[in-house]
């Protein structure tokens, strides 16, 4: 026996999430256990990511080499699951975790045996894709800004954000593109300072090219990985030497040769134990935060 074990995250248009994949690494794991030879086939998508862990691609898939397909998770409907029929007629083809909407469909009909987790006229079953336990990785938010005609021809922005968009594709992080930017009237902008600062908070690191990513992981005790991306520097390393924040980068740095090597060098030490002790003392420290400004400011309204 060999298995082929595939889903809606092995096709090649087809829509691959989260819970797809924890489905089919939940079967992966039965077979294993089970002594049960197997490859799990990907999309060239998903191939990138799962292809170094042991996946191969579907289309390189020999339907020869396999005595049974597994089909994972998804609904049973579609052209993409009728050509797995047409593909691996020679085997023996189950599905299982699947949504069954139609049982007179082809898509169905085309499997020798379908162990649903919803199908009509029977008990609904927990999906597969909770039955694996993920991996923590680091959650890492991410505050660029693409703005600040300001500074005119030093603007380094669009190209500092490439590279750092680049950078960070390589990571095994959960990245999250977020804003300081509010606006209560969208729900997919923060409302108010208080979300902002919530959402923070929660996070392992920032990365930031804005001035307040910077100061609202500081503010929370969260390290950051600030780059300025003004040449010769402006408002975001003016604000790391206030804070005597070491974790800065210049432009030039970022998008020279060695730039994402300068760049995983400081996101390690934003990780490392010396990293989260600085932001913790720099959150610490916060209580003191523009008391010299808020003393010139009432002089100045004191001053006739």
């Amino acid at each position: 026996m060999r298995v082929l074990v595939l889903g809606w995250s092995s096709v090649l248009h087809g829509e691959a999430t989260a819970g797809d994949v924890l489905a089919t690494e939940a079967v992966a794991a039965r077979l294993r256990a089970d002594g049960v030879a197997h490859d799990v086939a990907w999309s060239p998508a998903m191939h990138l990511a799962y292809g170094p862990r042991g996946g191969i691609l579907l289309d390189e898939a020999d339907p020869g080499a396999y005595t049974h397909v597994v089909w994972v998770c998804g609904p049973l409907a579609g052209e993409p699951v009728r050509e797995v029929h047409e593909r691996f007629a020679a085997a023996r083809r189950v599905a299982v975790g699947v949504s069954v909407l139609d049982p007179a469909d082809p898509a169905v009909t085309g499997f020798h045996a379908v162990v649903p987790r919803d199908a009509p006229g029977g008990p609904a079953e927990r999906d597969l894709a909770a039955r694996p336990v993920p991996a923590a990785v680091p959650v890492v938010g991410v505050f660029l800004t693409h703005g600040q005609g300001e500074y005119g021809a030093r603007r380094r922005h669009d190209e500092v954000s490439r590279a750092l968009g680049d950078w960070l594709g390589g990571l095994d992080v959960a990245a999250l593109q977020l804003d300081t930017r509010l606006d209560p009237r969208d729900w997919r902008h923060p409302s108010t300072a208080e979300q902002v600062g919530s959402v923070v908070a929660r996070l392992d690191v920032v990365v930031t090219t804005r001035l307040h990513g910077l100061v609202l992981a500081l503010a929370a005790g969260v390290p950051a990985l600030a780059v300025d991306p003004v040449a010769g520097g402006g408002k975001v390393s003016a604000q790391a030497g206030a804070w005597a924040w070491p974790g800065l980068l210049g432009c030039e740095e970022v998008l020279a040769a060695d730039g994402a090597l300068a760049l995983d060098e400081q996101f390690a030490w934003c990780r490392s134990g010396d990293g989260r002790a600085a932001a913790l003392a720099a959150r610490d420290a916060r209580a003191a935060t523009g008391a010299g400004q808020l003393d010139a400011l009432a002089a100045a309204l004191r001053t006739p």
